[in-house]
């Protein structure tokens, strides 16, 4: 079963907790053992040296077992407050002396009736201070501690032993142990609660963009991710709407596009589907299929121009179009522009403004794709100015770029459509798009060839008065 990155990452850092407190308990248990086994041994090495020197001191005056009675109170008392075993041996391992009540009454105890082993007494009691060993005389280990006693000539007779039970301990640590756990529970709960609600925190953003991302695959954009954070994950959120924000507005601009295309296409095809089937079936009288078929000549090449023009739009917005630039005079690209349009001009009595002004000026660009964005601004302006109007041109030069613009006087266009002139096959008025000529993709391509070359494009208008388009272009100049 596939797991949620939620599960896994409270799961991760759960278990690291849970280890880390452990290694942490382990470690504070290992420095605690050590540090209790050495007091321990500590204290039973004071209480064996004490009793030796004691015993040494007065070897000559301990004989019989009135007189042992003197080290047996010293070695009660020490047990007592210490709680462990003090006994004295002789140098055979038998225990002649012993902190226990029965051997005060009687001279004999439990201790008595064993023996130390030989292997701790004669070797591992004399090379070391303190281990743990049961001595041969106990059935559970204990902590033992031991001190020679030696005669004048400095041999041994004998040996001060003192152990302690180690079950003492295991049960201390078992309390500690659950003392430490049930410590524990509140702030584990406090930092599990906590932890929870961190990752569900972490999580919850990719959760929201792995659901967005799925609706987006279904077609629907509409999603967007709440950015609650200034960290990576709140970038995150951030560059996601974003992307979806373009997505979004691609998939409409395609529908746009299909549905603009499609309005296009179909309007032409079934004029020209109407005078085929006219003619064909007779409805058409055959005087007049000349007529009718010129008008299907121009249908045709309509659809040519709006196939050619969607052609276009597709190399130049493709990866693979490169731009072809080169040095040219701007001025001799204008005026040759203006001549070519010279018998519409004056069949519509336009006054021609601010040629005369314009200077030479040398650009670096793709010469033919200006001389189409020129063109086309040009015949928009001549298209919608009315009979008599006038039509001025302004070329501004500086050392960074060209400002180009022209303005036709005319009914010009709404403010509500300005925002949209530059989008495929828009059209501000009907009325302004009777002539059959007219693609609507112009303007598009227009806006398309002028940011390819890194300038600005942009329109602005007065209803009833006049229109003005005007872009920049980067000199470039590499002669």
């Amino acid at each position: 079963m596939k797991q949620k990155l939620f599960t896994k990452y409270f799961l991760a850092t759960g278990t690291l907790v849970v280890c880390s407190l452990t290694v942490i308990m382990m470690i504070m248990t290992v420095v605690y053992y050590q540090y209790i086994s050495e007091t321990k041994y500590e204290s039973l090495q004071t209480s064996c040296d004490t009793i030796s020197s004691f015993y040494k001191e007065n070897r000559n005056s301990i004989s019989g077992f009135e007189s042992q009675k003197g080290i047996y109170y010293i070695m009660k008392n020490l047990s007592d407050v210490s709680d462990y075993d003090l006994f004295i041996t002789d140098n055979y391992g038998v225990v002649k002396i012993c902190s226990c009540e029965d051997w005060l009454n009687t001279g004999h105890c439990h201790h008595t009736e064993k023996m130390v082993d030989k292997r701790y007494f004669s070797g591992a009691l004399k090379e070391k201070k303190g281990e743990i060993t049961s001595l041969g005389v106990y059935k559970e280990p204990h902590y033992v501690s031991s001190s020679p006693i030696t005669a004048v000539d400095g041999s041994l007779i004998g040996m001060v032993i003192a152990a302690s039970p180690i079950t003492g301990l295991k049960s201390m640590f078992s309390s500690i142990g659950k003392i430490y756990l049930l410590s524990a529970i509140i702030p584990l709960c406090i930092m599990f609660v906590a932890l929870y609600i961190i990752t569900y925190k972490l999580t919850r953003p990719l959760k929201l963009m792995s659901v967005a991302a799925k609706s987006m695959a279904n077609g629907d954009f509409s999603k967007r991710i709440p950015v609650t954070s200034d960290d990576e994950i709140g970038e995150l959120a951030v560059s996601f709407n974003q992307m979806t924000n373009s997505l979004s507005r691609l998939e409409n601009m395609r529908k746009s596009f299909v549905a603009d295309v499609s309005h296009e296409l179909k309007t032409p095809m079934t004029t020209i589907g109407g005078f085929i089937d006219g003619i064909i079936d007779g409805t058409i009288e055959p005087e007049k299929e000349k007529h009718y078929l010129s008008l299907v000549s121009e249908e045709i090449k309509r659809l040519s121009r709006m196939v050619e023009s969607m052609l276009s739009i597709s190399r130049i917005e493709s990866d693979e179009f490169k731009l072809k630039p080169e040095n040219f005079d701007f001025k001799e690209l204008l005026l040759s522009i203006v001549l070519s349009q010279e018998q519409r001009i004056e069949a519509k009595n336009i006054d021609i403004i601010g040629l005369d002004g314009v200077m030479s000026i040398s650009v670096f660009a793709d010469k033919d794709l200006i001389y189409r964005v020129v063109y086309n601004l040009i015949d928009n302006a001549i298209k919608f100015t009315e009979i008599n109007g006038r039509i001025s041109f302004a070329v501004k030069n500086s050392s960074e770029k060209l400002e180009f613009s022209v303005t036709n006087s005319g009914i010009g266009i709404k403010s509500a459509d300005i925002p949209y002139v530059f989008e495929r096959f828009y059209k501000t008025d009907k009325s302004r798009s009777e002539n059959k000529n007219s693609t609507g993709l112009g303007l598009y391509i227009v806006k398309t060839i002028i940011n390819k070359h890194g300038g600005k494009i942009w329109v602005s208008s007065t209803e009833n008065e006049k229109t003005t388009f005007a872009f920049t272009l980067p000199k470039n100049d590499r002669r």
